[in-house]
């Protein structure tokens, strides 16, 4: 089968490599040039494709990349994994109409088009497809294939792959569904079909809302618990030996990616556009979560004050500038906002992150150090926002003069916890 993966990033690659090896012919479409570039070389800049995965199927033929939209032509099946991101709290789908409008220029009748991009209900129906059929001058359902299908990426998540990972399939007709759901029962271990595009839409949504809404409540009660003269780990653990009824989450700096800071917002504007109403839970959620930054720069300036120091001067170390554990992705990390604020209170802030290749960290506005015993012990608070597997914890603790420790990974007299 004759594959298109448009949008080459964390997404599609992985998507696109894996189709490729069960035997598809695949094209990887972006419209980044040096992208293209890079993946011609065989180089992997995401995490969870190796760059040797990716020249084995660049070696075979069955993968190619390219920035040519002429190259789209005569496909099979195109699958849409492009950005998807909110402009002042507005989803912003310029990515997917573009992408919608290049692809109905080389739709054929019996062709396919799958929608994977997170996005608000209704989006492949009342969106994509209109878009499709007027580029094309088919008609869906009748001419042509469309449905959604929600990722379900886990950058650097080593318990659950990617095949592994139950895929919701959905089709705007029957026909669809079987086509599409066929695709993917050959790259997935299990596929689950729901009955249309609306309810895939909602899922994974509800997927990021309801991790989005359980975070923000413990991270609520983190500010909450330590006034109250309790500890809010240890209550979690203690909550969490309950076998039903409960699921583990625990407090943070705040969070990042796509899916938890973005992805529920999609859905809270949707129901003010057509009910005219808030979603309440996912607007005070994410205001909760806005405000992590605000309390982590509060508990450090208040344990600097303790130690004769004030913010203004003080040379602080932030270790862990990713949102995730393990991983190389800076988006929307909870980092970000706690530099801001220390530099802008007078601190002299520099950031330590294993994980980040080098000049993927522009937009962190900090100097970048290694975690040497050295750079540890010339800080005077080192904060530790994400406690990646690099990192020497026992050494960090040995060596700093004062640690917050958003993540309860240390004990001490010199540590002190979120």
């Amino acid at each position: 089968m004759h594959v298109v993966v448009a949008g080459q990033g964390y997404v599609g690659l992985p998507l696109a490599v894996r189709a490729a090896e069960v035997g598809h012919r695949v094209v990887g479409y972006d419209v980044d040039a040096h992208r293209v570039q890079q993946l011609t070389a065989g180089q992997s800049y995401v995490e969870d494709v190796a760059s040797s995965r990716l020249c084995a199927v660049l070696d075979s033929g069955a993968y190619s990349a390219t920035a040519d939209a002429a190259a789209l032509a005569g496909f099979d099946i195109a699958v849409i994994t492009v950005p998807t991101p909110l402009r002042d709290g507005v989803p912003d789908l310029a990515y997917v109409e573009s992408c919608a409008r290049t692809l109905g220029e080389h739709l054929r009748p019996g062709a396919a088009v799958v929608l994977e991009s997170t996005t608000y209900p209704g989006t492949t129906e009342e969106l994509l497809l209109p878009i499709l059929e007027k580029a094309s001058g088919l008609k869906g359902g009748v001419d042509f294939l469309a449905g959604f299908s929600p990722e379900r990426i886990a950058p650097g998540n080593k318990r659950f792959s990617f095949e592994g990972t139950p895929k919701l399939v959905s089709g705007i007709d029957a026909k669809s569904l079987d086509a599409i759901r066929g695709f993917y029962d050959g790259i997935f271990e299990t596929t689950v079909p729901v009955s249309g595009p609306k309810v895939a839409e909602l899922a994974k949504l509800i997927e990021n809302t309801f991790r989005l809404v359980n975070i923000s409540m413990i991270n609520e009660l983190a500010t909450l618990a330590k006034p109250l003269g309790v500890d809010i780990w240890e209550a979690i653990d203690a909550a969490a030996t309950k076998p039903f009824g409960f699921t583990r989450f625990t407090p943070g700096p705040g969070v990042g990616g796509h899916c938890l800071p973005v992805d529920p917002l999609f859905l809270s504007w949707k129901v003010r556009q057509e009910l005219g109403i808030p979603f309440r839970f996912v607007e005070l959620a994410a205001e909760v979560n806005r405000q992590m930054p605000n309390y982590v720069v509060q508990r450090l300036a208040e344990a600097l004050e303790r130690r004769g120091k004030p913010v203004s001067g003080s040379r602080v170390l932030l270790l862990g500038l990713t949102y995730k554990i393990n991983a190389t992705d800076l988006r929307e990390s909870p980092s970000a906002r706690v530099a801001e604020l220390l530099i802008g209170l007078g601190a002299e802030v520099r950031g330590a992150d294993p994980n980040i290749p080098d000049g993927d960290d522009t937009k962190l506005k900090v100097r970048r150090v290694d975690a040497t015993p050295e750079e540890i012990a010339a800080a005077d608070a080192v904060v530790l926002l994400m406690d990646h597997a690099r990192f020497d914890l026992a050494m960090i603790q040995e060596n700093a003069p004062y640690v917050l420790d958003c993540r309860n990974r240390m004990s001490g007299a010199n540590v002190e916890v979120l």
